[in-house]
């Protein structure tokens, strides 16, 4: 009884140990189909892989509005990709200042980057037209361009030599004209203003009497407090109320001529880029355009909010530029154009879609956006009377 039962055993043994072995081979098989697969569409990285950027910006580190918008897009990408590219976001100055982040994106000193496109005018004169143009498109005109009027097309041709692929990054709609220490009540009142003003409505300001002065916004605060300034332009309430800027400044004034719809930009290594999986990419890219959408809609909800505090609790005294001086603004805007067209071919080039786009879709907004806020306006009545 006991030599057949160990032989029966002994057999059942060896069979179950063949079984395994074939599930075995079978499972190896199979996983090596799905990484060929894998492989050949582009669409994943091997299992448990993660790839780590860098995302450095040209802001103080987790600044509202600004500030926040990587945090959101990195954040984005993270959870889109089951946490497969994670990007950490560096502040201005923690691993390159602020000036410098377009030249670390470009060098692969980090994979992204995050700021603005007129930073960059004085290597690539044409950036200027990818953040904003005085008296130009507002912030839903901007991405009607760029995202349906070929103004993405011409942003990469641009880019394209440095090694670069920029992507909208959020805009602040139409911001502030400024702060001041003194009223601005005539052109006379511009004259040797030391103020900081970036892009081509610094040489704008310049040319109306103001002297333009380029500071990060990091310094801006401390730069005005002890008077190596006399007014600065930063954004909006609610970016100007988390700086503290109504502190230090007495009068703030409207409309924002220089940036009626500041776009802002992330860019990305295209070696980095293209080294991803199809999907990372792609990721990156959806991810880029929601944080765009999400950052105009922070400022939207948030603005008037800020703005009434510092009305109704700080004393800021609300003012609107004098018609004499915006009509001076807009035609030292025109001569700035003039003369950057003529000294860049590139800059011609974009200035001629970027003209054409707003003809065409001011002739529409004149109807329906401003139509529509003027009868608004008219029924229900001013809200802020400055």
């Amino acid at each position: 009884m006991n030599a057949p039962t160990r032989n029966n055993r002994e057999a059942l043994a060896v069979l179950i140990l063949a079984a395994l072995l074939v599930l075995v081979l079978a499972l190896w098989t199979l996983d090596r189909v799905r990484d060929r697969d894998t492989v050949a569409t582009g669409t994943a990285v091997s299992t448990g892989e993660v790839i780590h950027w860098k995302l450095v910006t040209t802001w103080p580190k987790n600044l509202p509005g600004l500030g926040h918008t990587p945090e959101v897009f990195a954040d984005m990408v993270r959870e889109l990709s089951a946490g497969r590219l994670d990007i950490r976001v560096y502040g201005a100055g923690e691993i390159v200042p602020a000036f410098e982040v377009f030249d670390a994106v470009s060098s692969g000193v980090a994979e992204m980057g995050h700021g603005a496109s007129y930073y960059w005018k004085g290597k690539i004169p044409s950036a200027v037209f990818f953040t904003a143009v005085p008296f130009g498109m507002t912030a839903q005109e901007m991405n009607g361009w760029l995202h349906y009027g070929g103004g993405m097309e011409l942003w990469e041709e641009v880019y394209a030599p440095s090694g670069i692929v920029p992507l909208a990054g959020g805009s602040t709609g139409v911001q502030m004209a400024g702060w001041f220490n003194r009223e601005i009540n005539s052109l006379e009142d511009v004259r040797g203003l030391r103020m900081r003003i970036p892009g081509l409505a610094g040489e704008v300001f310049s040319g109306a009497g103001g002297e333009a002065v380029r500071i990060p916004g990091g310094e801006i605060y401390t730069a005005l407090q002890t008077g190596v300034i006399d007014a600065v332009e930063w954004v909006g309430p609610y970016n100007d109320l988390a700086l503290g800027l109504h502190e230090i400044a007495e009068y703030y004034y409207y409309p924002g001529w220089h940036e009626p719809g500041a776009m802002l930009e992330f860019t990305v290594n295209q070696k980095a880029l293209a080294s991803l999986p199809e999907d990372l990419q792609a990721i990156v890219r959806h991810a880029s355009r929601a944080a765009n959408q999400d950052m105009l809609d922070e400022f939207t909800a948030r603005n008037n909010r800020a703005l009434r505090e510092m009305i109704e609790v700080h004393g800021v005294k609300l003012r609107r530029l004098p018609d004499e001086v915006l009509e001076a603004l807009y035609a030292g805007s025109q001569q700035a154009m003039a003369k950057l067209v003529a000294d860049d071919p590139v800059a011609a080039k974009v200035q001629q879609s970027f003209a054409a786009f707003l003809r065409d879709v001011r002739a529409y907004h004149e109807i329906s956006e401003q139509g529509y806020i003027n009868a608004r306006r008219q029924v229900m009545g001013e809200l802020i009377s400055p």
